[in-house]
């Protein structure tokens, strides 16, 4: 999870790289909606719309990319602690140029429609930490089941959705526990779960994501940093005794190298190699669970 530790380890890493925060702002800035993600093999022409989605807590704005043609399982995903913004539009896009019908949740939507932040924006400074960091400690376990309801409730609604095939959620960062409700919250749905570098996955508080893993029935994929490996090294074997328990497949694997944040391609540690390899990992995991 993005706190002050995290941080200080990006710091380090763009010292050792010769890039300063400002420095990086004004990168991010200047290459805003320029930035590109590998291309997609043989890549689907997609129908891209933006759409309010009634919840117990009012309306969430999100982003829904599908195949411009046919019935496709269905994808939600929960972005980081920056929420829904260009970077994580263009990773749905993506997912559904290789053929999935995909929901990006705006998850501060309770506070302000996205995006959140300006573009170049990072957690690493002050002022956007200031202005996320109440709305992100809003949300809580409650709140994370109530909204993975209504994005399956709205899928099940579209006409681009195949109702017959399970549905998949991908989460980063403080979207990692969201992925672990969501599979949780609709078990008979939900075929596949997937986080990347996420945060709060087995703790010691009696709302723990992992104390959900007996009540789910989606296969499982966790890419974690080797930074956060490094700073809660146990969480892996929790997760991986808990899923062998309850006789769930999962793929649990410490990215050499990462750092916590690496797979957006906006973020400032992002690791394209490293992050091309997780995605790839994804698609073999949907590949079969929501075939």
């Amino acid at each position: 999870m993005c706190d002050e530790q995290t941080q200080k380890d990006v710091e380090e890493f763009l010292t050792r790289s010769g890039v300063s925060r400002r420095k990086f702002g004004k990168i991010s800035a200047a290459i805003g909606l320029a930035m590109m993600l590998p291309p997609v093999a043989n890549a689907q022409s997609v129908t891209e719309t933006d759409v309010d989605i009634t919840t117990a807590d009012g309306v969430a704005d999100c982003y829904f990319v599908h195949p411009s043609t046919g019935r496709h399982a269905a994808v939600i995903i929960w972005p980081d602690i920056l929420g829904l913004r260009p970077a994580f539009r263009q990773m749905g896009k993506r997912l559904a140029q290789s053929g999935y019908s995909v929901l990006v949740v705006n998850p501060f939507y309770r506070n302000a429609r996205s995006p959140v932040v300006g573009e170049g924006a990072s957690f690493g400074q002050p002022e956007v930490r200031e202005h996320i960091m109440p709305m992100a400690r809003a949300l809580n376990a409650q709140t994370h089941f109530t909204d993975a309801r209504a994005m399956v409730s709205f899928l099940d609604q579209q006409a681009a959705v195949d109702t017959g095939k399970k549905i998949g959620t991908t989460g980063y960062c403080m979207g990692g526990p969201m992925v672990m409700r969501t599979v949780a919250a609709v078990p008979d749905r939900l075929g596949a779960g997937a986080t990347f570098h996420g945060g709060g996955l087995a703790t010691d508080a009696d709302n723990s994501p992992h104390l959900l893993i007996p009540d789910t029935k989606a296969q499982m994929l966790h890419c974690v940093a080797a930074n956060d490996d490094e700073k809660s090294p146990e969480t892996k074997n929790i997760l991986r005794d808990a899923y062998a328990s309850a006789g769930i497949a999962a793929e649990i694997e410490v990215y050499e190298g990462t750092l916590h944040g690496w797979c957006p391609p906006d973020g400032q540690v992002y690791n394209e190699t490293q992050a091309e390899r997780a995605w790839s990992r994804l698609l073999v995991l949907f590949g079969s669970a929501l075939a």
